[in-house]
């Protein structure tokens, strides 16, 4: 990583029986999920890097421009910084327009210079048609929309969401979503985001950091974080890589599309979108299995050229391995949770040539 282009944050102290030692450094463009159980420091974190807590030992930089170290502290009201906690906190006397206007009107008065524009965030999170109404008649999504707006037209250079759809119920968060995803795809600026929701980093995030107990055990790229085998995303039930694929070709007559990643072209249910568009899949460990060699003829769809790159076995004798896509390796990375049995009976190493049989329709 080059200085002009990362985050980096290290705060070292306690906040009554809370200690915190964590340091961390992601690049400055996309999504970063902070990531961890509840009471682990997530949010300690993001009240740091916003300046509403202070370390005396902490340091948070934005690029080249050092927000906080030994020699100084930059308050809240001095940090280019957008803000949605999990609460939207709308100004109850203000329409939604005001709302919004509110943050962006002091920002441009401050002296930034407007590059996110009004027509464009309302667009974005689909709110023209609230614009007129009182925030008091507004549904929990539409309130967090609301708010997403209102720290986007303050104009920042970092936007920090702290579990911004923890309060949602279940429908509500999948109604959301997509609107996240279009900021994802759109946004110039980047966001850190606070979640102990697993879907939600599959879905939004390019970086991870995973937090324990006020301490960071991991950074990195998402993918290689889900499909690193000694670290806590790979030991659960419901692990998974996401990866990021191109749509290739649209098969109509059996409803399927193709999708390139890094090493490989994947077959799977049907996707919308245009040729060259990018589409975010799922790909769970437990719906990959191995081969020594190519089958002659199956009912599987993907079946690809891989090599083992790491493992680990578990205490219930399941094995966890990492290879990467391509003859080489070189590709994307995956997860295959196979036994150890499978592991001892194909005789797999670290280097094996391998080809990973994933069915179509487990793809997500």
């Amino acid at each position: 990583m080059t200085t002009g282009k990362t985050i980096r944050a290290r705060f070292h102290g306690r906040l009554g029986a809370f200690a915190l030692d964590a340091a961390f450094e992601t690049p400055a463009r996309g999504f970063t999920a902070l990531f961890g159980p509840s009471g682990c420091g997530k949010t300690t974190l993001l009240r740091c890097a916003a300046g509403l807590e202070r370390f005396a030992d902490g340091y948070f930089a934005l690029g080249n421009d050092v927000w906080q170290d030994a020699a100084q502290f930059r308050p809240t009201y001095r940090r280019p910084v957008g803000v949605v906690f999990q609460e939207a906190s709308l100004f109850a006397h203000l329409s939604v327009r005001r709302n919004l206007l509110y943050g962006h009107r002091r920002a441009v008065a401050q002296g930034a210079n407007g590059e996110i524009r009004f027509d464009d965030v309302i667009e974005l999170l689909g709110i023209t048609h609230l614009l007129e109404r009182s925030t008091r008649d507004l549904s929990g999504g539409e309130r967090q929309r609301v708010a997403i707006g209102r720290a986007l037209l303050s104009q920042p250079k970092l936007l920090l969401m702290d579990e911004p759809l923890s309060a949602l119920d279940r429908l509500t968060k999948d109604d959301i979503l997509p609107y996240l995803e279009k900021l994802h795809a759109s946004l110039a600026i980047p966001v850190l985001y606070v979640t102990h929701d697993l879907g939600e980093v599959e879905r939004l995030a390019d970086h991870i950091v995973l937090i324990e107990r006020g301490r960071v055990i991991a950074s990195g790229l998402l993918t290689e974080v889900q499909g690193n085998p000694a670290l806590p995303l790979a030991r659960i039930p419901e692990a998974a890589v996401s990866l990021d694929a191109r749509i290739e070709a649209h098969d109509t007559a059996y409803g399927l599309t193709k999708v390139a990643v890094r090493g490989a072209s994947l077959v799977l249910p049907e996707v919308a979108g245009k040729i060259g568009e990018f589409r975010r899949i799922r790909v769970g460990a437990s719906d990959v299995s191995l081969a020594r060699n190519a089958p002659a003829e199956s009912s599987i769809l993907n079946c690809l050229p891989a090599r083992v790159l790491g493992h680990l076995v578990d205490e219930r004798n399941q094995v966890n391995v990492s290879i990467g896509l391509g003859r080489d390796g070189a590709g994307d990375r995956l997860l295959s949770r196979i036994t150890r049995k499978s592991w001892d009976t194909l005789q797999l190493h670290v280097g094996s040539e391998v080809y990973a049989q994933i069915k179509g329709v487990a793809l997500v």
